[in-house]
């Protein structure tokens, strides 16, 4: 197994790709915290995964509660070895109808959370001194920008950068920084987001999503299945020569 007795921290962990990673984890033979503003689902999803997952509420917009909660895992389980960085949510509008609510929100989550929590459990890897893997969610949507989708575009395009900046400050104590640019997932967030595209578009309810669904060159939706395995080879020592990436897994839609 892989990721023997490793313990990883995901964030948003409670559905959707981020319990797909930590499903992955645990058969890789890790102990994974699910960390997730709600606790309930976070709770049922660690049960449901067995004893190697533990739930625990985390506001990744709220510091306090990043170092409260990293301070607590690291004291549980005498460390952290692999975070992913998962917790993200999304809005849409043009550049021309963003408001300063929908950026604070989307830029608290997005990428505020993502930033304080490598700081946080960056600390608690270099004081270890064994090194580890952080791993970035990133999003096709941060590899070019869309006319209807300008906060959540900058905001992944920020954690590209983010990622590369923070694997050059922390490789030398032995951290690996990458990050993940999923393309389209199915899962129950594509309803918000198609509604959302409904209501700018003056589309019917599932039009968007059959018409995204065609465009994607492979011809269907990822799976948190499509992108687990990646993940996985990420956390793992089979990629501790690798630095500072954002790898693709999107079907073809972006080629670089």
């Amino acid at each position: 197994m892989r990721l023997k007795d490793k313990i990883a921290l995901i964030t948003g962990g409670a559905r959707g790709i981020g319990l797909g990673f930590a499903e992955a984890f645990v058969a890789e033979g890790a102990k994974v915290v699910i960390a997730d503003i709600n606790i309930e689902r976070a709770t049922e999803a660690a049960s449901a995964i067995g004893p190697s997952a533990k739930a625990v509420k985390l506001d990744v917009t709220e510091v306090a509660d990043i170092e409260r909660v990293v301070k607590a895992v690291d004291a549980e389980f005498g460390g952290i070895d692999i975070l992913v960085n998962n917790a993200a949510i999304f809005d849409m509008a043009p550049i021309n109808g963003i408001t300063e609510d929908s950026y604070q929100r989307v830029m608290d989550v997005n990428l505020k959370g993502p930033l304080f929590v490598m700081r946080a459990v960056s600390n608690i890897m270099i004081d270890r001194k064994r090194g580890g893997k952080i791993i970035n969610m990133a999003s096709q949507a941060g590899r070019r920008g869309e006319a209807l989708v300008t906060l959540y575009c900058a905001s992944k395009a920020a954690i590209i950068s983010a990622t590369q900046s923070a694997a050059l400050a922390l490789v030398k104590h032995g951290i690996n920084v990458n990050a993940i640019a999923p393309g389209v997932v199915d899962g129950e967030h594509w309803e918000v987001v198609d509604a959302k595209f409904a209501e700018w578009e003056g589309l019917k309810p599932g039009e968007k999503k059959a018409q995204v669904a065609k465009s994607v060159p492979i011809g269907r939706f990822a799976t948190p299945d499509d992108i687990k395995g990646l993940a996985v080879f990420l956390a793992s020592s089979d990629s501790d020569y690798i630095l500072a990436q954002t790898y693709n897994v999107d079907g073809g839609n972006w080629m670089s």
